[in-house]
């Protein structure tokens, strides 16, 4: 039986009319009539005597509307219990993303979730260490890289692009590079370890140097403050770097620069409702994030 007919016949007999049920329910009056006829059809009685617009019920409709008064109250319990169940979701989920993410991106992205969960506490450890959730430290990590464990479940929710970012007051000093001139001279601000981002540039088709190296820090916000202060050029996201008007993308004539971006988590994924919840909300909102979105190789699996 579909409980849209139910619920359009008991609106129907509450309000007295077809187009008083249509109000309520937000419908058009025809499409409640198709559906009361439906009804009437599908137990093969007639429910309600017309003459002309007005509508009384029969004795079978007086019977059967008290059926169908009960459904819409266990259509409504069912409702309150799942809102309470919704809003029994306690405690504490921490996630782990890098310092750039944390800083960026997460608190706009957690800000969604405590809305939709507000009894949650969300904690953001920042971070590249997937050692964070071996140790326990957290329960959900953002990373750009597939573990290699056996015992964490993966998945891969996005590719986005990266550029190379320069500030206009490094440009006048030090001209802006490109693929044809190449990167000799210019100088690079790197985090994190620089033979990683020698080895990224060289797959991309520039040689880089220990040369081009003159500033180092291990943080990402750190480097990019340091790129915008004129410091040098600087490798990042480009969700973040095209919403900084005084920052220019360099090496526009280069092949585009892509990073994967993996949701990592213990398998309790698949035991704790709250990890899900977040874990899920993570998936959907990161996938509106970043640039470019890989749709067909998502799914949960184990590393």
């Amino acid at each position: 039986m579909d409980w849209n007919h139910v619920r359009a016949f008991e609106a129907t007999v509450r309000s007295g009319s077809l187009s008083g049920a249509a109000r309520a329910l937000g419908q058009t009056q025809p499409t409640i009539g198709r559906q009361v006829e439906a009804l009437e059809a599908q137990l093969g009685v007639m429910l309600f005597e017309r003459e002309g617009r007005r509508l009384s019920l029969t004795p079978t409709g007086k019977a059967l509307f008290q059926h169908a008064g009960a459904m819409s109250k266990a259509a409504e319990l069912l409702s309150l219990a799942a809102t309470r169940h919704s809003d029994e979701i306690t405690g504490t989920v921490k996630i782990t993303a890098s310092d750039m993410l944390s800083l960026y991106d997460l608190p706009g992205i957690i800000a969604q979730i405590a809305r939709d969960a507000p009894g949650l506490r969300l904690e953001i450890v920042a971070s590249d260490d997937i050692q964070n959730l071996q140790r326990r430290e957290a329960d959900i990590a953002i990373r750009h890289a597939r573990p290699e464990r056996g015992d964490l479940i993966a998945r891969l929710v996005a590719e986005s692009e990266a550029g190379v970012y320069a500030a206009q007051s490094y440009i006048d000093v030090y001209g802006e590079p490109s693929r044809s001139t190449g990167l000799k001279g210019h100088r690079f601000i790197s985090f994190g370890d620089p033979a990683r981002m020698m080895a990224i540039m060289k797959g991309h088709g520039f040689e880089l140097t220990a040369e081009n190296f003159f500033h180092d820090t291990i943080s990402g916000p750190v480097a990019w403050a340091m790129a915008q202060e004129g410091l040098g050029l600087c490798l990042t996201s480009r969700h973040i770097g095209d919403r900084s008007p005084a920052m220019v993308r360099v090496l526009r004539d280069a092949p585009s620069l892509s990073f994967p971006v993996w949701l990592v988590t213990h398998r309790e994924l698949h035991t704790s409702a709250k990890i899900r919840l977040v874990y899920d909300a993570l998936a959907d909102l990161i996938l509106r994030t970043f640039v470019v979105v890989e749709s067909g190789r998502k799914g949960d699996h184990a590393s």
